[in-house]
C-alpha cells in the first residue's frame, strides 16, 4: 500500500522522487548496503517507552522476524522505519535511505503491509492497482497481467471489481497483501500478513515470501505464528517492553536461552518470561471447564 502526507507530497511530486530515486539506485550499486539498519532507535508516546534504545540489521537475502508480545514495540518499530513515525532518537535506513529525512523514498522502494486495513474503501480493488500503478509510474500492461495472476493466486479474481468497503476482512488483507507485490519491491515489510487469511492463502503467501527472496529480495515479517516463524525466518529478533531481548538464527537463539532443541515457541515464551503465566492460564481453564 502507498502511504504519504497529501499536503506535502502530490502524486506528480513522489512520480519525480521516485523516478529519480530509482536513477541513484542504479547508480550507487545500493546492493551492498544493508536492506533495514536500525540504531539506537527510540520512541515514545507520553510516558510510554514504546522503543527503547534498540538496534538490528535485517540483511539483503534474508527473512528477518521480529517477535514479541502485544504491545512489545513491533509495529511501532516498523512504521518508524517506513517513515510513518519519527524517532525520538536513533537512527532507521531502508536500503542505505534514512527514514526520517527520505520517508517518501523510502515507501517507493519498499511493499508494505500493516497490521491495521488501511485502504481507500470507496474504490474497486482494480481501481486501487490502477492509481498506485499511476503514481509508481507503472506500465499500464504489465501492471494488469501481473494483478491477473496475483489475484488468481490469492483466489481474489471475483473480487477485482467490487467496492472495497464490502470485502470481508481477509479479502482485504488479499488487497493489502496486492498492494504491496505489485511493483516487485525489493524489500517486504510485512506487520502480521496472515491475519484473516485461510489455510491455503496462508500457505501461498509463505511460498511467495520465499520466492521473492530467492528472486534476491528481502524480508522484515513481525507475527504472532511461531510456527511460521520458525519455518520461514533466517534470523529471529524479539523484542519485549520496547527492547530487543534475543537476536539471531534459531540456534543462536537456543544458546542464548539455554534450551537445547526448544522450539522458537518454547524460547520466546522463556525469553519474554511468559511460561509462569501460560501454565496459570492453562490450569485456571482446566478448572473452569471441568467443574
Amino acid at each position: 500500500m502507498l502511504y504519504y502526507k497529501r499536503k506535502e507530497y502530490p502524486a506528480f511530486k513522489i512520480r519525480h522522487i521516485y523516478s529519480n530515486r530509482y536513477l541513484r539506485l542504479n547508480a550507487t550499486g545500493v546492493k551492498n548496503v544493508a536492506a533495514i539498519q536500525i540504531s539506537d532507535l527510540t520512541k515514545t508516546f507520553g510516558d510510554v517507552r514504546a522503543v527503547d534504545n534498540i538496534s538490528l540489521e535485517v540483511r539483503n537475502g534474508e527473512i528477518y522476524g521480529l517477535l514479541g508480545p502485544n504491545g512489545a514495540g513491533k509495529t511501532t518499530t516498523l512504521k518508524v522505519i517506513m517513515g510513518l513515525l519519527d524517532p525520538d532518537s536513533g537512527t532507521a535506513s531502508v536500503m542505505g535511505l534514512n527514514s526520517l529525512e527520505n520517508p517518501v523514498e523510502v515507501k517507493a522502494v519498499v511493499g508494505y503491509v500493516p497490521e491495521e486495513t488501511v485502504l481507500y474503501e470507496s474504490l474497486t480493488p482494480r481501481e486501487l492497482f490502477e492509481f498506485i500503478a499511476s503514481v509508481r509510474e507503472l506500465a499500464k500492461a504489465s501492471i494488469s497481467s501481473r494483478v491477473a495472476e496475483i489475484a488468481k493466486g490469492l483466489n481474489f479474481t471475483e473480487y477485482m471489481d467490487k467496492m472495497i468497503v464490502t470485502l470481508s476482512s481477509g479479502n482485504k488483507q488479499k488487497c493489502l497483501l496486492m498492494a504491496a507485490l505489485i511493483h516487485r519491491p525489493k524489500l517486504l515489510i510485512l506487520d502480521e500478513p496472515f491475519s484473516g487469511l485461510d489455510a491455503r492463502v496462508v500457505r501461498i503467501l509463505k511460498d511467495a515470501i520465499q520466492i521473492h527472496v530467492d528472486n534476491g529480495g528481502s524480508v522484515l515479517l513481525s507475527t504472532h505464528i511461531m510456527e511460521v516463524a520458525q519455518a520461514l525466518c533466517d534470523r529471529v529478533g524479539i523484542i519485549d517492553h520496547g527492547k530487543i531481548i534475543a537476536d539471531g538464527t534459531l540456534e543462536e537463539l537456543r544458546e542464548q536461552s539455554k534450551e537445547e532443541s526448544a522450539t522458537l515457541e518454547q524460547i520466546f515464551l522463556k525469553l519474554t518470561e511468559q511460561v509462569d503465566e501460560v501454565t496459570e492460564g492453562v490450569d485456571n481453564l482446566r478448572e473452569a471447564l471441568s467443574g
